[in-house]
């Protein structure tokens, strides 16, 4: 599955910028031919994105600001992995913060990497099933509205590109595929 000649030697890695989400490298790199190219990689520590589906077949969605493209976007709730922390935990953790909601149960409908090209995130999804509710708890600097939407309605909008945010259409599709089964 990996051919070991598309592999490329790191010859040498610099750290151009520290951030608060993401370290950004410059990598000098040597290829199959013996040449070499330069990589930029941004590291990012990963995150967790969570479907909560309720018995009457409805989906709790978050619709938050999205500074880099300017807009208000529709989105299953998700976060930041922080240090050391299991990405079930994480998925437990955003569930309550964003939409005050337990789940009795969570199944792993499995993990994607947005952006392979030059970044490390990778965002593991859940679905949340046997949903209780409480109060919100959000992270300072963190303002969204949940919206409760049929999950037949959410699928349809992720087909027909309303829902933009790749995380939240794949783990709407999986879930589709796996609830059928």
């Amino acid at each position: 599955m990996n051919p070991e000649h598309l592999f490329e030697k790191t010859l040498s890695s610099e750290q151009i910028f520290d951030g608060k989400v993401v370290k950004l490298f410059r990598d000098e790199v040597l290829l199959e031919d013996g040449s070499e190219a330069v990589r930029e990689v941004i590291k990012h520590p990963g995150g967790v994105c969570v479907l909560p589906l309720d018995a009457d077949g409805n989906v709790y969605m978050v619709r938050q600001f999205r500074y880099p493209f300017r807009e208000v976007l529709l989105e299953i709730p998700a976060g930041k992995l922080e240090e050391g922390e299991k990405p079930l935990e994480c998925g437990i953790r955003e569930l309550k913060e964003e939409i005050g909601a337990e789940a009795d149960e969570i199944v792993y409908l499995g993990k994607m990497r947005p952006t392979v090209a030059y970044d490390t995130e990778t965002i593991y999804m859940y679905l949340a099933r046997g949903l209780s509710f409480s109060e919100q708890s959000l992270d300072p600097e963190e303002f969204i509205d949940v919206v409760k939407m049929p999950f037949g309605k959410v699928c349809r909008m992720a087909l027909n590109d309303e829902i933009p945010d790749a995380k939240t259409q794949l783990a709407v599709l999986k879930a589709k595929e796996m609830l059928k089964r």
